[in-house]
């Protein structure tokens, strides 16, 4: 198994770089999240995932150690292969991944080019329950936030804005901190919008 690639970033692409290291240059495939993170300069540092099939051994490489993890919750599931897990990490990152899954948030997972409603189900009744212990997040802040969420964006379209464009607003709001009361997050999202 091979944990991780550093050395001479030969060559950069938005779905893969080739990275030489001890005179050997490695193919590695990335997401559009890893492209982002991956400075154009010499050296590069990657964690990787090899995948080894019959008729090939596919390098996959990840610019954190947390997507290198939800790629490979992602991959235990049934229906969900490398390309699929890779074109989710690259619709979002993995903290968005594994908000959208703890959460049981079925329409933001279904929003990814590929992904239907019934594998969007099956990734959150594969991966909630692992997700939420392995991130060690607590459900009941989960179900207030997503309350303090709901009443925030219900506020928001009464005043006139579009759902869409609120939810962006509110869901910046609530990374920055969670614990806002539903009144903070209105007021922090009207500065934003």
């Amino acid at each position: 198994m091979i944990h991780h690639l550093k050395g001479k970033l030969v060559e950069k692409n938005p779905t893969y770089v080739i990275i030489e290291c001890g005179g050997v240059g490695y193919f590695v495939n990335i997401s559009l999240h890893t492209f982002s993170k991956v400075a154009d300069g010499e050296l590069a540092h990657l964690y990787t995932h090899l995948q080894v099939k019959e008729d090939s051994h596919t390098l996959f490489g990840f610019a954190e150690k947390s997507e290198r993890e939800i790629f490979r919750l992602l991959l235990s599931v049934s229906g969900i292969g490398s390309s699929t897990a890779r074109t989710m990490l690259s619709s979002m990152s993995p903290g968005q991944i594994r908000d959208a899954i703890a959460n049981g948030d079925v329409p933001k997972i279904q929003a990814i080019k590929g992904i239907g409603v019934k594998t969007a189900q099956r990734v959150i009744l594969d991966l909630r329950d692992k997700v939420l212990k392995v991130y060690d997040i607590d459900e009941l802040s989960i179900s207030s936030n997503n309350t303090n969420k709901d009443e925030a964006l219900s506020a928001l379209e009464v005043l006139g804005f579009a759902r869409r464009q609120a939810e962006k607003v509110v869901d910046k709001v609530i990374s920055q901190d969670a614990s806002l009361s539903v009144e903070n997050i209105i007021k922090l999202a009207l500065k934003n919008l």
